[in-house]
């Protein structure tokens, strides 16, 4: 394959990439805001030590800047069906339900009446509040929690039940360091007839021993062949690591795969808002 396609894939999957915040990031937004394109996605998490308020006012300040807020809903950390209704209200309110993450969520015992993301969409109140996107979660690597059989079962469920309800969908996955069972997955995806777009999880770049915390903490395969792939050796964790090589063969492996929905990149900012908006920006103009 010749350079020029080569470079022409990559530029293809980093177009119109997404970011990742938290509740507390909205000032490292504000420093970042001058990197980032308008109109980029911003996803804001729904963490169990944030409230309604943080995660109103960070999708506000994400919409303010002139981006597109993603606010995740953690159906396990859901404690009623008011609650929804009232956090999903909140977003309207401040123009920011348009499009959503639809997320199971970390506790182990749901919080209220949903057990899943599924459940908590069965509910059938999304379009209710201007919701008209929702982002669901893939896999590429399974769950350490849930079978294989689940995972697809639930993910076939969720688009075929936001297609009925006439609300858009984007599979927004994990992120790992090793584009293998990413392509794999992709494969995957279209025997199973699923073509909604993807957005392949990419860690931005940040200290090799934040990496592999983070890594460890959402049970992504870390073993020494993966990293040494991915860029980074686990005899030296001192240094920073950024996806360079990563993304170039995730290209490659997107462009070779059956699948036939769009493919793209939404970054885990581990290392910081303003620090992986440059990063992109530097990678593809060097391409």
């Amino acid at each position: 394959m010749s350079q020029s396609i080569d470079t022409a894939n990559t530029r293809t999957l980093m177009r119109d990439f997404s970011l990742e915040m938290t509740g507390k990031d909205v000032e490292a937004l504000r420093e970042a805001a001058p990197s980032i394109a308008p109109g980029t996605r911003v996803n804001v998490t729904f963490l169990g030590n944030e409230d309604l308020n943080m995660r109103v006012t960070a999708a506000k300040a994400v919409k303010d800047l002139g981006f597109i807020p993603v606010p995740h809903i953690s159906a396990r950390r859901i404690q009623s069906e008011d609650e929804l209704k009232e956090f999903l209200q909140a977003l309207a309110d401040v123009d920011a339900a348009k499009h959503v993450f639809a997320v199971g969520g970390d506790p182990a015992e749901p919080m209220g009446p949903y057990g899943s993301s599924l459940e908590m969409l069965e509910s059938g109140i999304f379009p209710d509040f201007g919701v008209e996107d929702v982002s669901i979660a893939g896999y590429p690597e399974g769950h350490p929690d849930i079978s294989d059989e689940v995972l697809w079962r639930e993910l076939k469920g969720k688009v075929n039940l936001l297609t009925e309800q006439n609300l858009s969908t984007v599979i927004l996955t994990q992120f790992g360091f090793d584009t293998d069972p990413v392509a794999t997955w992709l494969n995957d995806l279209a025997t199973a007839s699923i073509s909604a777009p993807v957005r392949i999880g990419v860690p931005g770049p940040a200290g090799i021993k934040r990496l592999l915390g983070y890594a460890k903490r959402f049970g992504v395969g870390t073993s020494a062949g993966i990293v040494k792939k991915y860029g980074f050796s686990l005899t030296n964790l001192m240094g920073s690591a950024g996806p360079e090589k990563f993304l170039k063969e995730l290209a490659e492996d997107a462009a070779a795969s059956n699948f036939k929905g769009d493919v793209g990149v939404h970054f885990y900012t581990f290392g910081g808002m303003a620090k992986t908006a440059d990063w992109a920006q530097e990678f593809i103009n060097d391409l």
